[in-house]
Formats: C-alpha cells, structure tokens, sequence
C-alpha cells in the first residue's frame, strides 16, 4: 500500500473516532466544560495531621488550585505501611516498599451529602545502601512520591465523579 494512501486511510479513521467521541458525549479534563475547570479552586481538602499528609494536600492543592469558591470538602485518610524488600545474607535489610493506600470522600460543602466515595492503591521504595543522611532522605523522598501519586490517583477519580450540573 502506497504511502499518501496508508495516511489517508489514518486521517479518515482518526477523524471518524474523533466523531465518534464527540457523539457519545465526552468532554476533555480540561476542555471548556470538562470536570477540571469545574474542580479547579472548588475542593477543600481536610487539614493534613501528618508529613504525608501535608505531601498529600500539596499535590491536590497543586492540582485543584488553592480553595476559593470552596463547593466540596474532600476526606482522605492515607495508610502507608513499610515492607522490608531487600535482605542480604547477614540478615541487613537494604530496601524497603511502602505500600499505601488513600480512603477518600468528596463531599457538597453545602449540602453534606456525597458526591463520591472511593480507594485507590500504589507503592513506592527506597534503598538503604547509603549513608545515614542518604538513606533518610531517600526515605523522605519515597513518602512523598507515594502521597503525589496516592493524590493524583484520587484526582483522577474526582474527575470522573463531577456531577453534569456543577457551574
């Protein structure tokens, strides 16, 4: 098959799906009415107790924009456990998983009543081959990653969860 033919063929198929999605109602994230401009500056998150916690709320803060025209509370409660992954033959653990998992609520500000409810899961690990000072900033490092990616994971469901109806 020639070359000008094969794209023509590509072009006519990808405007027929683009068509096709159009038909059925989808709405870019970020498109003029998609469920990231209606989120962006509306969700409160509840103050963070913890140092994952203050990861967690910086991403969503990050994502969603500071509250201002606050319409829903989001609920989270992160729990992040460490597994020993790496053990050497004298018994000396030189990695460790955390595995974490994010509970969250999205709440009417004003009504109370909830909009959606869910779990997401993910894991991130760090190495302690290091120094003192290298290990713990690894650490560190680990428990941020799985707090923005436990965020994003709970944003992604938001957008998802966005009534029809909201301004």
């Amino acid at each position: 098959m020639s070359s000008s033919r094969r794209k023509f063929l590509q072009s006519g198929l990808l405007v027929a799906l683009g068509g096709g999605l159009a038909a059925c109602g989808f709405t870019p994230v970020y498109g003029p009415s998609g469920p990231g401009t209606k989120l962006f500056g509306k969700v409160r998150a509840a103050d963070p107790k913890t140092v994952d916690d203050f990861a967690f709320v910086r991403r969503v803060t990050e994502r969603l924009g500071p509250p201002q025209d606050v319409a829903f509370d989001l609920g989270y409660n992160l729990r992040i456990a460490i597994v020993p992954q790496a053990i050497t033959p004298d018994e000396i653990t030189t990695r460790y998983a955390l595995n974490g998992s994010a509970e969250f609520t999205l709440t009417d500000a004003v009504t109370g009543k909830v909009v959606t409810r869910g779990q997401v899961n993910n894991f991130s690990s760090y190495s302690t081959t290091g120094t003192t000072i290298a290990t713990m900033s690894s650490e560190q490092d680990a428990h941020d990653r799985l707090a923005f990616m436990l965020a994003d994971q709970v944003i992604t469901r938001l957008y998802g969860a966005v009534p029809a109806g909201t301004p």
